[in-house]
């Protein structure tokens, strides 16, 4: 059951993968100053080593969360998918560890629901990443406990069979936003940037998340923290125009302003107040 050390309601930007196996990194990885790390019993832990991994990770938990919440960082676990034989270990050491929210891999109904059965009070955040999980794509952002969204978008190439993460994935990350959107949760958690040190290649990537409509990024290595954090803040302009926006609609008191040559309505001050609450 989730206790004190919930799940943020302020949502993360930052979504930071490291290996269960390792728990030295799981503590250079909070240091490192993402809003989240994702302490990872999955793709990141090689099958022989699931069972030495989990056990690590429960001896080293009663150390790592104090460190998490002192420095202000969601601590999570993605944990083997529900078609495994690790999967029920899993969440019954998530439970006994008092793990506040669970990445759930290739997400669907099914899988939800067996979580759900073991893990009733925990928070889920659903990692879309097949063909499957996208086709009930709207009974997963409905479904209890899911608190959001990821979009796995490597593995969706291998299950789609597609080997460009752009255009073919378009259709996928407008799908996940507007679930997100229409089940009123918050903006998705983009996919990860695999051109670790490349500045350029993972502030490109993070830009076209946003322009998409994600919130967040998954990242697999501790320097792409900073330029994430920077991408998806609002720009120098963005922020000058919400001023403007959100200034002269306060002191119009109500009647219709026009800023920068342009109308103002509802639809534009609500957005200008988001950019506003984003740089905050």
């Amino acid at each position: 059951m989730a206790d004190a050390h919930s799940y943020p309601r302020n949502d993360p930007r930052s979504y930071l993968f490291v290996p269960a196996s390792r728990p030295d990194r799981i503590g250079k990885a909070i240091a490192a100053g993402p809003d989240a790390v994702i302490v990872d019993l999955e793709d990141a832990v090689a099958p022989d080593d699931k069972d030495a991994a989990r056990a690590a990770l429960a001896t080293a938990w009663a150390d790592l969360r104090p460190r998490a919440d002192t420095s202000g960082v969601a601590l999570l676990v993605r944990v083997n998918g529900a078609d495994t034989v690790w999967f029920e270990a899993d969440l019954t050491t998530c439970r006994q560890m008092g793990v506040s929210a669970v990445v759930l891999p290739k997400a669907d109904p099914p899988a939800l629901r067996a979580m759900r059965a073991l893990l009733p009070d925990t928070a889920c955040l659903a990692l879309l990443e097949t063909a499957a999980g996208f086709d009930d794509l709207r009974a997963v952002a409905r479904a209890p406990g899911v608190e959001r969204l990821l979009f796995g978008s490597i593995d969706l190439m291998a299950d789609l069979d597609v080997a460009d993460d752009g255009a073919p994935l378009d259709y996928f990350r407008s799908a996940i936003v507007a679930a997100s959107r229409a089940a009123g949760l918050p903006a998705p958690v983009d996919g990860v940037c695999t051109a670790i040190g490349d500045a350029e290649a993972l502030a490109a990537d993070t830009a076209r998340g946003r322009r998409f409509g994600f919130g967040a990024k998954l990242l697999i290595h501790p320097n792409q923290v900073p330029g994430v954090h920077a991408a998806l803040a609002p720009s120098a302009d963005a922020l000058a125009w919400a001023r403007r926006v959100v200034d002269q609609a306060a002191a119009a008191n109500g009647a219709a302003i026009a800023v920068d040559g342009k109308m103002v309505d509802k639809p534009v001050l609500d957005r200008a107040l988001r950019i506003l609450a984003d740089a905050q």
